[in-house]
C-alpha cells in the first residue's frame, strides 16, 4: 500500500499517541442504531437529487475529531443505511458550501490521499478490538482495511466489494455495498455490531465521525455504536477455489554440442477458502502462483541498523492476519518464501481468537550448498496462537511456534497479556 493511502487512514482512524496516557473512559452508553431490511438495494441515482429514501436509516449528526474536537461538522453529511439477504448498504450524501472545492480524482485503488473521502467501521464481533474499516472517494475509488486494538492496522487486507461515487450540484454522492460473504461474524440469528460513518474534508484537514470520536480516548472502536437490526442473515455457501496451470517452451542454443535444445515447464497449483459457521475462515494452498501479487514499494535500505519490514501481501496469510501478532513478533510470514503445501485456520467464537497455520518452505533447501545432506529439503513450520478477550480492553494470549528442517529444529512458546 502507498504512502499517501496508508496516511489517509491514520488521520481517519488513529488518535495521537499521547492520547493514550490522558484518556478518560469512554461513555458508560454507546448510541445504537437499528438498520432496516429493504426489498430492494439502494441505487446511487435515487440520491443524486439530494432527496433521501424513506427506507434507509438516516445518520446526520456527525461531529469533528479534527480540528475542533466536539465542534459539529462544517459541512452536513448524511448516511442512509440498510441490508439485505445478501449486503450492508450505505448511501453518503456529501453537502458542499462549494462544491467546485471539493477534491476527487480518478486513480488507482488505495491511491487518493489528497482526495475527500467517507467511510464506514464495521466492528463485526462488536468485541471493540477489531473492525474493517471500507473508505471511498468521492468517485468511489476504494481504500480497505482491518484496525486492530493495540497493533498495527493492517491495510493490506483486500476484500471484495462494491463502491460507486459521483460528483453533483450540491458536492457529491458515494455508495458503498459489502457483501456479507466479504465479512466474518458470530453465528446467530440477529446481529449486534459496532458502527461508525466518517468523513474528510481535505481542504480544511477536517475529519468527522458520527458517533463522536474524540482524540482524549485512543481507541477509536471503544466508541462506535452498536447496529441492531439485522437478522437471519449469513456469508451461505463461502467456498472459493481458483486453479491455475501454467506452460512454458524455450528453444535455444547449446553451445557445449553444438546444437539447438528445447527445455520446458509444467506448473499447476490451486488456492481454496472454504469459511465455516461465519466465522472461522479455512484457507488452502497448493504450489501457490504468487506472480500476480503486487511488488513491494522500494524502501531506502543503506545505512539501516534494523531489517527492512515490507508488509504481507500474498492472498493465503493476509485474511485475520493480526490474529497472529504478539507483542514481540515472533511470526513473520514474509520468512516462508517457496511453499508447496500449506493450511491455515482463523476464527472467533465468543471472547476467543484462534488461528493456526501448517505449511512446507522449498526455499532452504536450494540455498544449501550442493553436496549438503539437507539439499532439497523442505522446511516444516507450524504456528498456533489462541487468545481471550475479557474487560474492556484486556486479554491473555499463548502462541507456540515449530521449524524442522534436515537435522535441526526450533521451538518457542509465549504467554502475552494486557
Amino acid at each position: 500500500m502507498s504512502p499517501t493511502a496508508l496516511s489517509l487512514a491514520l488521520i481517519l482512524l488513529l488518535a495521537p499517541a499521547a492520547a493514550a496516557q490522558t484518556a478518560p473512559p469512554a461513555a458508560a452508553v454507546r448510541p445504537s442504531l437499528t438498520i432496516p431490511r429493504v426489498s430492494a438495494p439502494p441505487s446511487l441515482t435515487d440520491y443524486l437529487d439530494g432527496v433521501p429514501r424513506p427506507d434507509e436509516a438516516a445518520i446526520t449528526t456527525f461531529v469533528q475529531r479534527e480540528p475542533g474536537d466536539g465542534v459539529p461538522a462544517s459541512q452536513q453529511t448524511e448516511a442512509y443505511v440498510s441490508y439485505d439477504a445478501t449486503h450492508l448498504y450505505v448511501i453518503f450524501v456529501a453537502r458542499e458550501d462549494a462544491p467546485g472545492q471539493v477534491r476527487a480524482s480518478l486513480t488507482r485503488r488505495e491511491g487518493f490521499a489528497n482526495d475527500d473521502a467517507v467511510g464506514v467501521i464495521l466492528d463485526t464481533f462488536n468485541d471493540r478490538r477489531r473492525a474493517y474499516l471500507f473508505i471511498v472517494n468521492p468517485l468511489g475509488v476504494q481504500l480497505d482495511g482491518v484496525t486492530t486494538d493495540g497493533s498495527n492496522d493492517d491495510y493490506s487486507y483486500d476484500t471484495v466489494w462494491d463502491s460507486e461515487g459521483q460528483l453533483t450540484s450540491f458536492g457529491f454522492v458515494a455508495r458503498i455495498a459489502i457483501p456479507f460473504k466479504s465479512l466474518r461474524f458470530a453465528n446467530v440469528p440477529e446481529q449486534e455490531w459496532g458502527i461508525g460513518f466518517a468523513r474528510i474534508i481535505r481542504r480544511n484537514n477536517e475529519t468527522s465521525f458520527w458517533p463522536y470520536v474524540t482524540k482524549r480516548v485512543s481507541n477509536v472502536m471503544q466508541q462506535l455504536a452498536v447496529a441492531r437490526g439485522m437478522r437471519e442473515i449469513s456469508a451461505g455457501r463461502n467456498i472459493h477455489f481458483i486453479p491455475y496451470a501454467a506452460f512454458t517452451r524455450a528453444r535455444f542454443l547449446d553451445t557445449e554440442r553444438p546444437a539447438f535444445a528445447t527445455d520446458t515447464d509444467t506448473r499447476a497449483g490451486v488456492d481454496g477458502k472454504i469459511v465455516v459457521k461465519d466465522a472461522f475462515t479455512v484457507d488452502l494452498t497448493l504450489n501457490p502462483d504468487f506472480s500476480q501479487v503486487e511488488s513491494d514499494e522500494p524502501q531506502v535500505t543503506i545505512n539501516r541498523r534494523f531489517e527492512v519490514f515490507f508488509p504481507e501481501k500474498r492472498p493465503f496469510f493476509i485474511e485475520n492476519a493480526s490474529y497472529f501478532q504478539t507483542p514481540i513478533t515472533l511470526f513473520f510470514s514474509r520468512r516462508i518464501a517457496d511453499p508447496q503445501l500449506g493450511l491455515r485456520v482463523t476464527g472467533k467464537a465468543g471472547g476467543w481468537s484462534v488461528a493456526g497455520l501448517a505449511i512446507d518452505d522449498r526455499a532452504p533447501g536450494r540455498r544449501v550448498e550442493p553436496g549438503d545432506p539437507a539439499r532439497g529439503d523442505r522446511t516444516g513450520i507450524g504456528v498456533v496462537r489462541l487468545q481471550r478477550d475479557f474487560g474492556r480492553q484486556s486479554s491473555i494470549g499463548v502462541l507456540a511456534t515449530t521449524r524442522d528442517f534436515g537435522p535441526l529444529s526450533s521451538r518457542v512458546a509465549s504467554v502475552d497479556g494486557r
